[in-house]
């Protein structure tokens, strides 16, 4: 059981977690032991509210299919049970965060101190400039 918040929790049944060999350097061990994980969640076949469906599917992520379905995979730990945990929490993460509400950017103008400022700061650099031509003797 997954707790996402207060009111929404997913069933252990909607997550499917295989094990994999993990990829990169490690020896020995990385060569024998599967234990990288891939996590498969399946949004539209999920018991998630329709709100979250919805701001889930809207998101622009490589990470979710075309049919909605979210895979990860979890390699960076030496143990099958903290790369679980890992790709458990990074599930929970992603769901958390597409539901965020973000605060609408209101578009502002420069004052009118600012803009005289950096008229007088390019007029400034400007006459800078102009000192750095060939000296004439």
């Amino acid at each position: 059981m997954l707790r996402i918040s207060n009111a929404v929790t997913l069933a252990d049944w909607e997550i499917d977690i295989s094990q994999i060999r993990a990829q990169g350097a490690g020896g020995q061990n990385v060569n024998k032991v599967a234990s990288a994980v891939h996590l498969r969640f399946d949004i539209p076949h999920s018991s998630l509210p329709p709100f979250y469906k919805e701001r889930l599917m809207a998101l622009s992520d490589q990470r979710i299919s075309k049919d909605g379905v979210i895979i990860l995979k979890a390699q960076r730990y030496r143990t099958l049970e903290a790369n679980k945990e890992e790709a458990l929490a990074r599930l929970k993460a992603l769901i958390q965060e597409a539901v965020k509400q973000h605060k609408a950017r209101r578009p502002t103008q420069p004052s009118k101190g600012a803009k005289r400022r950096r008229v007088d700061k390019k007029t400034r650099k400007g006459k800078t400039k102009a000192l750095r031509g060939k000296v004439e003797t």
